[in-house]
């Protein structure tokens, strides 16, 4: 993509609007604290800008094994109680902070929307477990719902896999992964993903500063995630590493234009169309990185959500 030499020119008024009102508050920067109380600020923060919560016919919460016996929470969503299909939801969080209670207004509006069960995982975060656990335990969830999904009543030939950020990695991975085992996905749901090895692109360097996801930030949670540098030429942290793309689930990526990020989801979603791998890529013009949950101040999440859920729709072929 091509970057202004005032990025900040680029921004909505409304986005504007969100990002001078956070820097007035004067919060302690994420970064500045310990994981457990930035999990703690994250939280508390997750709802303020997010659209109504819908009310679902159906949210249950539980847990599943994962491949070392640890209980994975889990939460299931759907608008009924009909046999439905069914998108396994990773949460973004830079794989240190984040919930299935910060995301169950966007878990709950996909599902709404998209009329599917959502199932949203709470993999093992860092720094208490590093690369590769979230991965395993994302990859033990996906398989998991393959395998038990029916006896919840979901129809677990139509499944696809989700998240956004450091869960559009999650995500991206697991694609890659059951490719390779043979599992066929309808999709690939992905806000703005991590998929490179290093943040070296020319966003990073553009939008490094003031706006919402800073270089010290994404710093931050790599270095509690997976401080090895050689761990992060492996492709479950950089699928953009993948040494081939043939043949993964179609993609949906809502991206943001304002992010670090940005030319790193471009380049994943290249890779997948020189592969033939059917790609539907939106770029949200003048927002941030994590937009999506900010649906009551900002319209692009509001489009984005929509988006998805078409994209949900189409891949489930189901009528929208």
């Amino acid at each position: 993509m091509t970057h202004t030499r005032n990025p900040r020119a680029l921004l909505t008024p409304a986005m504007h609007s969100v990002l001078d009102r956070m820097a007035r508050a004067k919060q302690v920067p994420l970064h500045a604290l310990t994981p457990v109380q930035a999990r703690i600020a994250y939280e508390a923060g997750a709802g303020v800008l997010e659209v109504p919560s819908p009310k679902l016919q159906r949210v249950e919460s539980f847990v599943f094994p994962a491949r070392d016996g640890y209980g994975v929470p889990v939460r299931l969503y759907a608008p009924s109680t009909e046999k439905l299909p069914v998108l396994v939801y990773f949460h973004g969080g830079g794989f240190t902070l984040g919930s299935i209670a910060t995301h169950d207004v966007l878990c709950r509006t996909l599902s709404h929307l998209a009329h599917c069960a959502v199932l949203s995982v709470a993999y093992r975060l860092a720094p208490e477990h590093r690369f590769p656990v979230a991965h395993h335990d994302a990859w033990d969830a996906v398989q998991w719902v393959a395998g038990h999904g029916a006896s919840l009543g979901l129809d677990t030939l139509r499944l696809a896999v989700g998240g956004d950020s450091a869960g559009g990695t999650l995500a991206a991975a697991c694609a890659l992964q059951a490719r390779d085992v043979g599992l066929p996905l309808a999709l690939q749901l992905l806000f703005y993903p991590g998929c490179t090895a290093h943040q070296d692109t020319p966003s990073h360097k553009t939008f490094a500063q003031g706006f919402m996801l800073e270089e010290p930030h994404i710093r931050y949670f790599f270095d509690h995630y997976i401080p090895t540098l050689s761990d992060r030429d492996d492709w479950c942290f950089a699928p953009l590493n993948a040494a081939d793309v043939d043949g993964v689930a179609p993609a949906w990526f809502g991206l943001a234009e304002c992010d670090p990020l940005v030319d790193e989801g471009v380049a994943y979603a290249d890779k997948l169309r020189a592969a033939a791998v059917p790609v539907d890529l939106e770029i949200y013009r003048g927002v941030v990185h994590g937009f999506a949950m900010m649906g009551r101040a900002i319209a692009e999440a509001r489009r984005a959500h929509l988006d998805a859920a078409r994209a949900l729709q189409h891949a489930f072929q189901t009528p929208f």
